[in-house]
């Protein structure tokens, strides 16, 4: 339940999505779109929904949050594991506009830090444009460090703690190189 009462549901991305990541796909403002992909993008390609809906979930997992309502996907939240260093990933988090604000996006992020940690991932990256005020205080409250700037985008850094020994993942949360301007 978010924190206006709606109530999602969220679980592994599968490749039988790629019809409902179309949808929120359409669903999204220019804005949004262009936010997520850090350049102008009217449409995803066969490829590129195949590409976020056929991950791994160990070096690319994806979270999608689903309307219990209607059954539409409403947010995704998906890492990309640094090919250099397997102890990082790269983050991306798309919430559809009339979906934002209710705090999913919080959710999404930290059920894929759970996951990550339990891939061995201890740091996560996001590459944001510079205005994106969403997104950058949606990081903020992940206590998330700005590392660096460049025209345009800033990026952010978010150390992940641990697991702890004693505490088991829940089901839901149990579930790669994406740039916060990829395909939700």
């Amino acid at each position: 339940m978010l924190r206006d009462g709606s109530k999602v549901l969220i679980r592994p991305v599968q490749p039988a999505d790629a019809p409902l990541l179309a949808d929120g796909f359409a669903r999204l403002s220019d804005r949004s779109r262009r936010m997520r992909f850090l350049a102008r993008k009217d449409q995803l390609s066969a490829a590129e929904l195949r590409y976020l809906t056929d991950v791994d979930h160990h070096d690319h997992e994806a979270l999608g949050a689903l309307d219990q309502a209607g059954g539409r996907g409403v947010g995704v939240a998906r890492y990309v594991r640094d090919t250099e260093d397997p102890h990082a990933a790269e983050i991306a988090v798309t919430i559809v506009d009339d979906w934002q604000g209710r705090g999913l996006g919080t959710e999404l992020l930290t059920r894929l830090s759970a996951r990550a940690r339990a891939e061995g991932i201890r740091r996560f990256t996001a590459l944001v444009a510079e205005d994106n005020a969403a997104m950058a205080g949606l990081l903020r409250n992940m206590s998330a460090s700005l590392v660096g700037r460049s025209p345009g985008t800033v990026e952010y850094e978010i150390t992940l703690m641990p697991p702890e020994k004693s505490t088991a993942t829940p089901p839901a949360a149990v579930l790669g190189r994406d740039r916060v301007g990829t395909p939700c």
